[in-house]
């Protein structure tokens, strides 16, 4: 698949995902704000070596391995000057700063990790049972098998929640997100971590 038609693919995702929509600036330019947003990610990605793709192209999802040690304010500066300025506008910025800095404590603050950043299906591949899914779940489960590592996600999606626990991830924390919304944090423990292997 065409790296242009994964953004374009992501975009699309992005405009179902309330965490998207709350960050992404409501105005005029909103469909070229998406875009860029899904540039932003696809391209950050693909240098990570994070980005998944299902079989059939309809499932895309992004699986950093990182810790909190990665984090580093001043080399992200200027892609995170670039986000507010193209998605987010100075006035959500203090607002999407605090709730990010809530939500990244929940990850382990030491030791390394695989983070879902996104995973998102297109309509006509979704639901628990469908091939893509289980494929997708398989290959974090194999990764974090791999590292041996555990693996992080959240979702203000309660939908989703209830997927990712049917694939075997654990809630291990709800927040009352500012938007009103329920934030639901998962994690999956590998079999060969959780035995000492």
């Amino acid at each position: 698949m065409e790296k242009e038609e994964i953004i374009n693919k992501v975009a699309l995702l992005l405009k179902e995902i309330p965490t998207s929509m709350d960050i992404v600036k409501d105005d005029s330019k909103r469909d070229a704000r998406f875009q860029y947003l899904a540039a932003h990610m696809v391209e950050k990605a693909i240098k990570k070596d994070a980005l998944i793709i299902s079989k059939n192209e309809k499932g895309i999802a992004i699986l950093f391995k990182t810790s909190k040690d990665d984090e580093n304010f001043w080399k992200e500066l200027p892609t995170q000057l670039g986000l507010l300025r193209n998605v987010t506008g100075f006035k959500n910025a203090l607002k999407i700063l605090k709730t990010q800095s809530y939500i990244k404590a929940q990850r382990p603050q030491e030791g390394e990790y695989l983070y879902c950043w996104f995973w998102g299906i297109l309509s006509d591949a979704r639901g628990a049972d469908t091939q893509t899914g289980k494929e997708m779940k398989d290959e974090f489960y194999r990764q974090a098998e791999e590292y041996k590592i555990p693996l992080y996600a959240e979702t203000r999606m309660r939908q989703n929640a209830l997927v990712y626990q049917r694939f075997g991830f654990e809630l291990f924390h709800e927040w009352q997100h500012p938007s009103g919304d329920t934030m639901y944090f998962l994690r999956y423990i590998p079999k060969s971590l959780k035995e000492g292997k």
